[in-house]
């Protein structure tokens, strides 16, 4: 289109030397002519686009009004119906499935095209059913009672109604005394289709007492979004070929909208052919920009009046666009920007009222090892689930808010106490708990919750989150899965571990740590292997500090790559000397996936000189999830060099035979946990026999880690093990005394005996 436009003003540009019939000084008037025509035919295929958009963000909202208003017929039409006192009394006191039939089921199928019509009784039970022109037994549609419960509940006011939902209370018409009972109508899906369904509770007027409010016969219709309906839609507002689409796409000059129901929950997908007044537009403006320059002023004035008349649609958006600005596009929660703003609006409340409320940072449990083996587009999918559940768990006044990534927040004034906003968050974790379908992988995740309690000492918003923080923090550091409300001890124990990570990184910087090694036996116990390289750390002030302390703070601030780089440094110095022996070291995840893992294994091979031969890699399964390809080539890499890999913890993970497939290992080396339980349960001895078998049939050598007594020993090289390593053949200890032991000419093994 564009090119068709520019055309013309082309063509004035290519003119030989030898035929210029314009004097240099019009040369200025005629650029200025070629730019003003450019600019216009810029505005206006602007303008002609912009009318595309915005007629058809009309159409949109026409068809969304038309929805509503269908729905509010069928409450009408149902009404008219049902507002006769002697179909009152007939339901109620003498109820007759034919007489029903004739005078209400026909009725509303005849004159109002109703595809189905039911009456429940007092009890809630199905006692008329109308499927099409005819009459049925209600039990053909107890499987989908419920798609009738919320209507019943709706009608009986048991719950509350949704923004979108059209409840209206018993009423008298003073003009016409025509009686309104109690009535409701919402849109959802009725046996899988997208239907309105509409009931009116069948009642006397006035307070006459022969018929109990809450005891009324409930008459409900059903009447579905699609066919004649969409039709009759289509028509009246110029929708053409609106019509009900699946799951598969719509056509390229299609629309799609989406019919949501009250709880925000998709039950239609309509497309229809917009119509597309700027390609009209520009297909009579463009031949004029032709004409002579006299008409250009016109064509000009025109577009402008154009625009100006389209920017003043546009601006009827300002408010949508607003709400996407405050809003999580994923989940369809408040983002971090209305939290905020929410979050000061409540902090001054309750420095003016004097009342409590309380923020609650959630965050969900392992979320990040969904994305990395179920893919983003299952995470995302739990995401917005996840907020569902929350929006449904609290209430209405409360406020969720999606803050990024897995991190969700409630702000809630039921905080009158510590019990009950403990039991609230107790709560919201069940919510959490509950396993998820997603895309047909059954899921299940927890969730740790940090509370803030606001009060009238609390002072900014900012301190607030801070609380919320730290106490989120505890409560992942206790085991996750609970929720911490926040006291002032926490803080001074985030200092101590802040502190602790000071510490350590002045360890790892200043050579303050030690690496401890630990012997690998043959299958007999005879003679030593290899070694396992075990970082130790005894601080000055707090003696020795257990890996179990220090090795999680390293990963959560990332000092696990520096860490992990001085070990293996440290362990190919100290093994160098140690001819014939393997030197295992333990590889962290954050390290393995760094895009220059591989470089730095060389550099440090390198620079210690020990035979690559001799180096043993350990990964564990976790550490390959969702780097597969690059895991895959950093392997392969250091193959070359002669670098071997152990497959650790194997049986304890998601022991998935596609890591024994696709990475080159040399060694699986099964967990302390099977080996401990060998002479006490049957399937851990047969878990045993079954990862030797594996290993042996892959070409892989087989260690047991965990080695503690003679008949475990006996047991293991029985099935076949190919090294041991436990406490029966040494603890982890200094590089001195791996060398005492290698230098000892008569140094004799441990020998197999009882005890």
């Amino acid at each position: 289109m564009w090119r068709k436009a520019l055309t013309p003003i082309l063509k004035l540009r290519r003119r030989s030397d030898g035929k210029r019939t314009r004097s240099i000084g019009a040369a200025p008037i005629g650029l200025v002519v070629i730019v003003a025509i450019v600019c216009v035919v810029v505005s206006v295929l602007s303008a002609a686009q912009r009318s595309d958009d915005v007629e058809l963000a009309q159409e949109r909202k026409l068809l969304k009004h038309a929805i509503i208003d269908r729905g509010r017929r069928v409450l009408r039409e149902l009404e008219n119906v049902a507002a006769s006192n002697d179909i009152v009394l007939q339901l109620h006191y003498n109820f007759d499935p034919d007489w029903v039939h004739h005078l209400v089921g026909l009725r509303l199928a005849t004159f109002f095209d109703h595809e189905h019509a039911f009456v429940v009784d007092r009890t809630d039970h199905l006692t008329y059913a109308m499927l099409g022109n005819a009459s049925v037994e209600p039990e053909r549609f107890d499987p989908i009672r419920q798609d009738f419960s919320r209507i019943i509940e709706l009608l009986r006011g048991r719950v509350q109604p949704y923004e979108d939902e059209v409840v209206l209370e018993p009423s008298a018409d003073a003009m016409t005394e025509l009686n309104h009972p109690r009535r409701a109508q919402r849109l959802q899906t009725f046996m899988g289709r997208p239907a309105i369904v509409a009931g009116v509770a069948a009642s006397m007027p006035g307070d006459t007492g022969l018929i109990p409010s809450d005891a009324a016969t409930l008459l409900l219709a059903v009447k579905y979004i699609d066919g004649q309906l969409l039709s009759d839609i289509g028509v009246r507002f110029d929708l053409p070929n609106l019509r009900v689409v699946g799951i598969e796409p719509a056509r390229d000059d299609e629309n799609l909208f989406p019919v949501s129901n009250a709880a925000g929950e998709t039950i239609a997908r309509l497309a229809w052919t917009p119509n597309r007044p700027g390609a009209t537009i520009v297909a009579t403006v463009l031949p004029f920009m032709t004409i002579a320059f006299g008409s250009f002023a016109l064509l000009t004035g025109f577009a402008l009046l154009y625009i100006r008349r389209s920017t003043a649609k546009i601006a009827e958006g300002e408010d949508r666009l607003r709400h996407l600005a405050m809003h999580d596009p994923l989940s369809g929660l408040p983002n971090r920007t209305y939290f905020g703003e929410r979050l000061a609006a409540v902090l001054a409340d309750t420095h003016r009222d004097g009342t409590n409320a309380a923020v609650l940072a959630i965050d969900l449990d392992h979320f990040k090892d969904i994305n990395d083996t179920l893919g983003h587009h299952i995470g995302d999918g739990l995401i917005s689930v996840v907020a569902q559940r929350l929006v449904n768990a609290v209430r209405h006044e409360d406020l969720v808010a999606r803050l990024g990534g897995d991190e969700f927040a409630v702000i809630t004034s039921e905080a009158p106490d510590h019990d009950a906003i403990e039991g609230f968050a107790a709560r919201l974790i069940n919510v959490l708990r509950a396993p998820y379908s997603i895309n047909g992988h059954t899921l299940l995740v927890g969730a740790s919750i940090g509370i803030a309690v606001i009060d009238r000492r609390t002072s900014e918003a900012a301190d607030i989150m801070r609380r919320a923080d730290v106490a989120l923090y505890r409560a992942k550091h206790e085991g996750r899965n609970r929720a911490c409300i926040y006291d002032a001890n926490m803080d001074a124990d985030l200092r101590e571990r802040k502190q602790l990570e000071v510490d350590l990184r002045s360890a790892i910087a200043e050579d303050g740590l030690s690496v401890a090694y630990q012997p690998i036996m043959n299958a007999n116990g005879e003679k030593m292997t290899g070694v396992e390289a075990l970082c130790r750390w005894n601080h000055p002030l707090r003696g020795n500090v257990p890996p179990s302390d220090f090795i999680p703070i390293a990963e959560g601030s990332e000092l696990i790559i520096p860490l992990g780089e001085w070990v293996l440094r440290k362990a190919c110095l100290e093994a160098k000397p140690w001819t014939g022996l393997t030197v295992a070291i333990n590889v962290s995840p954050l390290q393995f996936r760094r895009q220059d893992f591989a470089e730095v294994i060389e550099r440090i091979l390198i620079e210690t000189g020990i035979d690559p031969h001799r180096v043993e890699l350990e990964l564990t399964e976790s550490t390959l999830l969702g780097n597969v390809e690059e895991a895959e080539k950093a392997m392969h890499r250091l193959k070359k060099l002669g670098v071997r890999f152990a497959l650790d913890d194997f049986g304890t993970g998601y022991s998935s035979l596609l890591y024994l497939r696709s990475f080159p290992f040399d060694r699986i080396k099964i967990d302390r946990s099977f080996v401990r339980s060998i002479e006490t349960a049957a399937d851990a001895a047969s878990i045993v026999h079954a990862i030797v078998s594996l290993g042996r049939g892959l070409g892989m050598k087989v260690t047991a880690e965990g080695v503690e007594t003679a008949e475990q020993q006996l047991f293991l090289r029985a099935a076949g093990v190919h090294a041991l390593q436990g406490f029966r053949f040494g603890k982890p200890a200094p590089a001195s005394t791996i060398t005492d032991r290698l230098e000892q000419a008569s140094f004799a093994p441990l020998q197999v005996a009882a005890g």
